[in-house]
C-alpha cells in the first residue's frame, strides 16, 4: 500500500517534499515517487495533481498527522 507523506528536507530552514511511500518504509527512507513541496517558512505549496490523483487512484492514503 502507498501513503502520501511528507519528507524533510533541510536542515537549518525546513523544506518538505510530498512523496508517495510504501507503508512499511520510514519517512526517509525511498520514495516511489515526489509529487510537490511545501515551505513552511514562505507558505509556499506546489503540487503535481495529475500525479497525486494518479496514487490516490491506486488506493493509496494520505498521512495525517497531528
Amino acid at each position: 500500500m502507498v501513503k502520501l507523506r511528507l519528507k524533510r528536507c533541510g536542515r537549518k530552514q525546513p523544506i518538505y517534499r510530498i512523496v508517495a511511500i510504501d507503508v512499511r518504509s520510514r519517512r526517509e527512507g525511498r520514495d516511489l515517487r515526489k509529487v510537490g513541496f511545501y515551505d513552511p517558512i514562505t507558505n509556499q505549496t506546489y503540487l503535481n495533481l495529475p500525479a497525486i490523483l494518479d496514487f490516490l487512484k491506486k488506493n493509496s492514503t494520505n498521512k495525517n498527522s497531528s
